[in-house]
């Protein structure tokens, strides 16, 4: 990674104002946000001052998802999902089938999410299996 940044400047600015950025989130302190919108309109990186623009249009709702532990990454991520049914399946599916696809996916991100992300301290054979 380091070889990679040291290699585009580019990279490494943007590297730099992203980790910026995550120190915010993960202290939930939005009093850089003005500072480091500043820094990514002076960046010399045409998309990040595009970002910069309009973040600072929202400046008040991005602090406030700054500083509030709540999110709505699930709704976000459900939306999604039905998004791409839609697109995958666009003029080829009616709403039912539709329908019964993003159930599927649903089902399947509720199958997933429910495993352990951390080996368990437990003995294999004294492990709880789910059905």
């Amino acid at each position: 990674m380091r070889r990679l940044l040291d290699h585009c400047p580019e990279l490494h600015r943007t590297h730099e104002l992203v980790r910026q950025f995550t120190a915010m989130l993960d202290n939930r302190d939005a009093t850089p946000l003005l500072g480091w919108l500043d820094h990514l309109t002076n960046s010399g990186l045409l998309p990040l001052a595009g970002i910069a623009n309009a973040l600072r249009e929202d400046r008040h709702a991005v602090a406030q998802g700054i500083t509030t532990p709540y999110n709505s990454g699930v709704n976000e991520g459900r939306i999604t999902d039905v998004k791409l049914q839609k697109r995958v399946m666009s003029g080829r599916a009616g709403v039912p089938l539709l329908r019964h696809r993003v159930v599927l996916v649903a089902r399947l991100r509720r199958r997933y999410a429910d495993q352990p992300t951390t080996p368990s301290k437990w003995p294999p054979d004294t492990q709880i299996r789910s059905p």
